[in-house]
C-alpha cells in the first residue's frame, strides 16, 4: 500500500503512526488522515520518554531524558512511506499503519533510526547485510488474567508435551497456523516457516531474508501481533527467554550473510572450506572479537541471563562451527546464495533493530580490521572450553557495554549511556525484590 493513495482517498479516515522502543513494543498513536498529511510533511512529536519505559510501563533511568536535566518534551517521530501496511483486522479506511523512528538529538536512542545509521556506515564501507530472523515463544491456552492468577505457575500449553515438529500438534492447532499465516498477509511480513519447537506450546516462526530496516521492521511487527493475536483468541503468549525452570531457553536466530555494491555476495569463495570467504572470515572475527561487549544488547533483561542454565540449548560461548547448532555462530549453506552466518546468541526479549545494528556494527568492522576468527569447533561446543565468551550477568553486560571504545564507536556515546542506565535500573529494582523460590528454600530453616 501506498501512503499517498491512502491519503487520496477520501473514504479513509484514520491511520496508525508507530515508533519501536527500546523493548521492541510498538507505540503510536490514531490520527486521521487530515492529520497524517501534515505529519508526513513535517513529522509527529513524541515523547522519547518512551524509550525510558520497561514493558509494563514502568519508567527507568534515562540520563537527560527523565533526571534532573529532563522535561519530558517531544522530539519528532518522521514517517517512513515505505513501511506503509495495513492492520490485520482493523476496517478499511482504519487500517493503514507506517512506522516511524526519531530524528535530531533522540536519533541516537531510537533503535529504527540507529539500525539505519549502522547500516549507512557499512554501505560507506561497500558492504550491504541480507538477514532475516527465526522468533521463538510458548504459546498458552491461559488469558493474561488466568495466568495471573495463577501465580504465573502451572500454566495450561497449548500442546502438552516437547513437540519438535510434531505435524500431530500443527494440524490439531491449524486454526492457530492458519490466523497466524493470514495476519501476516497484510502486515507484509515475509512469512516462510512455522513450526512446533522443543517444548510444551513451544513454537517458532520465521521469516525471509532481505534488506535495509525492512527484515527488523517485520519481526518487530510480527512479535507484537503475535501477541495481539493470541489475546484475540482469549490465550496468551510469552517470549521471556525462560518463563519455567522446566522449560528449554527460547531465542531470536538472526542469519546474515553480505553483498557488496554490485549486489555480488561476499562470503561465498568457491575454492575455500566450505566456501567461506577471507571476508567471511573477519566478519566472524568481528563478532567474536566484539560481540561479548555487546551482550547487553542481546541480553536485555534481568531475565535473559536465566536461558544459559545448565542443560538449557544455549550458546555455550562465542564460538563458530560449519552447521554445529552447538556454537553460537553457526554457518550455513552450501553454495553462494544460501551461505551466511545464525548468530544464537540473542534472547527472545531482544529488539530486532538493535541486535541486526550490533552484529552488522561487530562483522563490519572484523572486515575493515582484518581480524582472523578462533578455530573452528568440530563436534559438541558444549563439550569444549570457548576461546571468549559473552557476560554471564546483567551486572557484567552493562560495564561492558559501558566500558566498550567499540559500542561507543558504532552505537554512540548517548545510546550506551542511556541504554546501560536503564538497564540498570531495571537490575536494581529486580534485587530489591525476593524470589518465591528463596522463600520456599531458606524461610523455615535458612
Amino acid at each position: 500500500m501506498m501512503l499517498d493513495d491512502y491519503l487520496a482517498n477520501p473514504a479513509n479516515r484514520f491511520a496508525t503512526v508507530a515508533m519501536t522502543d527500546t523493548n521492541g513494543l510498538l507505540r503510536g498513536q490514531m490520527v486521521s488522515t487530515g492529520s497524517l498529511r501534515a505529519i508526513a510533511r513535517d513529522g509527529m512529536g513524541m515523547a522519547p520518554a518512551q524509550l525510558a519505559l520497561d514493558p509494563t510501563d514502568a519508567m527507568l533511568a534515562m540520563p537527560g531524558v527523565n533526571d534532573a536535566q529532563g522535561d519530558f518534551h517531544d522530539d519528532t517521530l518522521v514517517l517512513d512511506p515505505a513501511s506503509a501496511r495495513r492492520l490485520p483486522w482493523s476496517k478499511p479506511g482504519l487500517d493503514l499503519l507506517v512506522l516511524a523512528n526519531f530524528t535530531g538529538p533522540s536519533a541516537q536512542l531510537c533503535p529504527r533510526s540507529l539500525l539505519s545509521s549502522v547500516l549507512a556506515r557499512a554501505a560507506r564501507a561497500g558492504i550491504h547485510p541480507k538477514y532475516g530472523m527465526e522468533l521463538e515463544y510458548t504459546l498458552f491456552d491461559e488469558t493474561p488474567e488466568s495466568a495471573r492468577a495463577k501465580g504465573y505457575r502451572n500454566l495450561k500449553t497449548a500442546t502438552p508435551h516437547a513437540s519438535h515438529d510434531l505435524v500431530l500438534y500443527q494440524v490439531v492447532q491449524s486454526e492457530w497456523y492458519e490466523a497466524l499465516a493470514a495476519m501476516c498477509e497484510p502486515l507484509k511480513i515475509d512469512l516462510v516457516k512455522l513450526q512446533e519447537e522443543i517444548g510444551p506450546g513451544f513454537m517458532e516462526v520465521c521469516i525471509g531474508a532481505g534488506g535495509g530496516p525492512e527484515p527488523a521492521d517485520q519481526l518487530v511487527l510480527l512479535k507484537n501481533f503475535v501477541r495481539a493475536l493470541a489475546l484475540r483468541q482469549g490465550r496468551s503468549v510469552t517470549f521471556m527467554p525462560r518463563w519455567n525452570e522446566a522449560c528449554d531457553s527460547q531465542s531470536i536466530h538472526l542469519h546474515m550473510s553480505l553483498k557488496d555494491q554490485a549486489g555480488e555476495p561476499l562470503f561465498w569463495d568457491a575454492d575455500a572450506p566450505h566456501g567461506i570467504s577471507q571476508t567471511f572470515r573477519h566478519f566472524l572475527g568481528g563478532c567474536q572479537a566484539h560481540l561479548g561487549d555487546l551482550a547487553l544488547i542481546f541480553l536485555p533483561t534481568v531475565n535473559s541471563y536465566r536461558r544459559f542454565a545448565p542443560g538449557t540449548f544455549a550458546p555455550p560461548g562465542l564460538t563458530w562451527g560449519y552447521e554445529n547448532r552447538t556454537t553460537c555462530l553457526r554457518v550455513i549453506g552450501r553454495d553462494a546464495g544460501s551461505l551466511r552466518v545464525e548468530n544464537r546468541m540473542a534472547g527472545a526479549d531482544a529488539n530486532p533493530y538493535l541486535i541486526s545494528a550490533a552484529m552488522l556494527a561487530a562483522g563490519t568492522a572484523g572486515i575493515l580490521n582484518r581480524i582472523e576468527p578462533d578455530a573452528e569447533v568440530l563436534g559438541s561446543g558444549y563439550a569444549q572450553p570457548a576461546p571468549r565468551d559473552f557476560a554471564r550477568s546483567m551486572p557484567e553486560a552493562i560495564a561492558r557495554l559501558r566500558g566498550s571504545a567499540f559500542a561507543r564507536d558504532w552505537l554512540g556515546d548517548r545510546f550506551v549511556d542511556a541504554f546501560t542506565a536503564t538497564r540498570a535500573s531495571q537490575h536494581d529494582e529486580f534485587r530489591r525484590k525476593v524470589p518465591d523460590v528463596e522463600l520456599e528454600r531458606f524461610f523455615d530453616l535458612g
